[in-house]
């Protein structure tokens, strides 16, 4: 084995997951361990313990219901990781900018879909190109807030809430908890108020709220919001 097999599918260690999250955190470094996932897969997408392999089908479902009518309308994905979330939307007519931090989530990304019109770019959240401020009419977002502690949960929410143009919308999808549970949970799930801060703190309007128990088991509760600015 070598150090980071434990993150690979195959043979996932989900105590040894947390414990190094919890290292890079307490050196506040809480976005240099996500490359180790992808480099677990040893270049197989198929072994990334978290990706689904699909695309979110509520994602899908509500592009399908809320189609944009418009020329050159363009999406961006944040936390691409293996790309089935960004090539969904390509499909569906967006110009797609896809980022992740991790370069290996974007090799990844390029190897499994070659012809792709999707731009899979590493890249930063807390520190993307400027032109994308505001450039975006719909932003998605999985499970990257949950991720991540304290303080860089709200840059997160600010940041990706910078990407919208005028009434652009941003998906947010997360693991939930009740309120003052779960708090030293890794990855540590959203509360209501906390994905209210969509609104209370960006000022966004909520287009869209589900609350969901997903079909794993024992079943793991999620939230699925839309914002609109």
């Amino acid at each position: 084995m070598n150090d980071f097999d434990f993150l690979n599918k195959d043979t996932f260690e989900a105590d040894k997951y947390k414990d190094m999250v919890k290292s890079y955190q307490e050196k506040d470094e809480p976005t240099q361990w996500f490359d180790h996932i992808y480099e677990s897969a040893k270049g197989d997408y198929t072994k990334v313990f978290w990706a689904d392999l699909k695309p979110s089908p509520y994602l899908v479902s509500w592009l399908k219901e809320n189609p944009i009518n418009k020329a050159g309308k363009r999406a961006c994905v944040i936390g691409c990781g293996v790309g089935d979330d960004a090539q969904a939307l390509s499909e569906f007519g967006f110009e797609v900018i896809a980022f992740d931090i991790s370069p290996k989530a974007i090799e990844l990304c390029k190897d499994r879909y070659p012809d792709t019109k999707v731009q899979f770019i590493v890249a930063d959240l807390f520190d993307y190109p400027k032109e994308w401020f505001e450039s975006f009419d719909v932003v998605y977002e999985c499970n990257t807030i949950q991720v991540l502690p304290d303080e860089y949960r709200k840059k997160a929410r600010t940041s990706m809430s910078s990407l919208l143009s005028k009434g652009g919308y941003i998906l947010v999808s997360c693991r939930s908890r009740d309120e003052h549970e779960k708090e030293d949970e890794i990855p540590k799930p959203l509360s209501k108020s906390e994905i209210d801060e969509f609104i209370t703190v960006q000022n966004l309007k909520e287009q869209s709220f589900l609350a969901y128990d997903d079909n794993q088991i024992p079943s793991v509760p999620h939230f699925f919001a839309v914002y609109k600015k």
